[in-house]
């Protein structure tokens, strides 16, 4: 038998292998409870035009690989691919693009969209009536001939044209990615030319980056770019690119009078920007501080949600309970522990709630070794006129004496001690925990941000931020609950001795303290409030001061 016929069998072997996996296919589709679909059908008339046929191509080698390929799981045919990577894997990628622009010149085109953008600019310069809509016709013409570059498969750059390619530059032209990214900066600098005409800042500025990203050289949209900052008032990035553009040409007139304008405002601008630097370099320095302070005092840490919606127009009853909750906090968010410069105490924020009567004070500066009955003491002294009279005008009762008032911190991330690697599912409206010095940092920026101390823009970041925060813990919540209505149960409480120290309070095992803002809450004895909040949170323990606990 000769090598010929071998190779015959083979393919013949190959068609039939082909056929049966077709009619294997065939029968999986016609099996399944709604029949085949459009594309099964037509992958099936594909591949049997392909069996029935086996012709056109160069060699039987070709035929026999093409057939191959049919029979592969990862083939995927051009006419199915769906990004330009599934198009490389089918090798028929310069096929289909030649098909995609037959009968089309996209260069040609890209050359006569441009020109006519350039004559709309003209014709409005000369118009005497200032009609814009010439420089919006402009605008879609510049569109129309990037869409057209987008479309241009460039040549290498060691490509030699054929005599026919040469003769058909003025139809079809050709282009390097170099000259094609140059020719794509020409016009989108023109684009950022006709925003400026229609004063459309943003999009100047959005068309002359696009530009000075295709070819760097390009002193107009430096300029264009530099005057759309200007317009805008971002300070620095004009400067920025008066600066870049001037390294390409030191004499430009029109960049020199507008760093002339600018010079002042660019440096304020700067200075401000390496204020901020270095205020933010000095926070993490504080931060690392504090967390390395705690991590080694066995200081537990936590956060709560900074947001109450994830969406502007929300309105959920869970994000009021939210807001509801934690509202004493978000004045104060932002606050840090800070060392005491003389001895190397730490004294820490503190917060006062005051539940049975909707009130709160702030300590900015708690030192950990005060007893918390002292700070008590100040703001809530013990009757010495007689006329039993308290100074806060809303204690009705005059119940707020510090012998008279009970303290408990709540129990907050139970059964978390932040040793598991699997992080918990932890409801919007808890606490959760700090487990690492870079999820504190982020939380302590974002807490500062959305107080508006970075400006408005890094406060809309701030808040994007966190709202995806708490729609990933909605969602998790939701997947292992079913509803945000499956709250979990009141969490419970702690009693502090008033005689206890702060210092106490915060290496109980039972404290994560959120927000990095000490809470704790104070009720009148016999007040009603007291009572129907121990019936609702169980007290499991009491931080006794040092010398009872001995």
């Amino acid at each position: 038998m000769s090598s010929e016929d071998a190779k015959q069998r083979e393919r013949d072997a190959l068609v039939d292998k082909l056929k049966s996996t077709k009619e294997q296919w065939d029968a999986e589709a016609n099996a399944s409870p709604d029949g085949p679909d459009e594309t099964d059908a037509l992958l099936s008339k594909a591949i049997e035009m392909a069996i029935e046929q086996g012709k056109g191509w160069a060699s039987s080698d070709e035929r026999e690989k093409y057939l191959e390929t049919l029979l592969d799981d990862e083939f995927i045919p051009p006419l199915f691919a769906e990004n330009e990577e599934e198009l490389e894997k089918s090798g028929l990628k310069d096929a289909f693009t030649t098909l995609h622009n037959e009968g089309e010149f996209p260069g040609k085109s890209m050359l006569d969209f441009k020109e006519k953008g350039n004559q709309q600019i003209a014709f409005g310069k000369k118009n005497e009536a200032g009609n814009i809509q010439y420089y919006r016709d402009a605008v879609n013409h510049y569109y129309e001939a990037i869409h057209w570059a987008n479309r241009i498969v460039p040549k290498d750059e060691d490509f030699v044209p054929t005599i026919e390619e040469l003769n058909d530059q003025d139809i079809d032209p050709y282009f390097t990615e170099q000259e094609l990214d140059e020719i794509r900066s020409v016009i989108l600098s023109n684009c950022a030319m006709a925003h400026m005409l229609l004063k459309n800042w943003g999009f100047v500025r959005d068309e002359a980056k696009k530009a000075v990203a295709f070819n760097s050289q390009n002193l107009k949209a430096w300029y264009r770019l530099a005057k759309a900052h200007q317009m805008l008032k971002d300070w620095e990035a004009a400067g920025d690119a008066i600066d870049s553009g001037l390294k390409i040409e030191k004499g430009n007139k029109d960049l020199l009078k507008l760093q002339k304008l600018l010079g002042d405002k660019v440096r304020k601008a700067r200075l401000n920007r390496q204020q901020r630097e270095r205020s933010r370099a000095e926070r993490t320095a504080r931060i690392k501080d504090v967390w390395r302070y705690c991590k080694e005092d066995s200081i537990s840490l936590g956060r709560v949600s900074l947001v109450a919606t994830v969406k502007d127009d929300e309105d959920d009853e869970g994000g009021d309970a939210v807001e509801a909750r934690w509202h004493h906090h978000y004045p104060h968010t932002g606050q840090l522990p800070k060392r005491q410069l003389h001895g190397g105490g730490w004294t820490w924020p503190v917060l006062f709630v005051y539940p049975s009567h909707h009130q709160s004070d702030f300590i900015e500066h708690f030192a950990e070794d005060d007893i918390i009955a002292m700070r008590m003491a100040e703001m809530f002294p013990e009757e010495e006129d007689g006329n039993g009279e308290t100074e806060m005008p809303w204690d009705y009762n005059n119940e707020f004496r510090c012998s008279n008032l009970a303290v408990y911190f709540e129990v907050h991330c139970i059964g978390d001690d932040g040793a598991g690697k699997q992080k918990p599912v932890i409801h919007p409206d808890s606490v959760e925990r700090l487990t690492d010095q870079g999820s504190a940092m982020r939380f302590y920026e974002s807490s500062r941000a959305l107080k508006g101390d970075e400006g408005p823009e890094m406060a809309n970041v701030a808040r994007c931020m966190e709202r995806k925060h708490l729609h990933q813990q909605r969602k998790a919540w939701i997947k292992k609950h079913g509803s945000l209505w499956a709250t979990p149960d009141p969490c419970p409480v702690v009693q502090v001795h008033p005689a206890a120290t702060l210092s106490q309070v915060l290496r109980h095992s039972n404290m994560v303290v959120p927000n990095f803002l000490v809470t704790v809450m104070l009720f009148p004895n016999d007040h009603p409030a007291h009572l129907e909040f121990l019936k609702e949170h169980k007290c499991i323990g009491i931080v006794e001061p040092e010398e009872i606990s001995k």
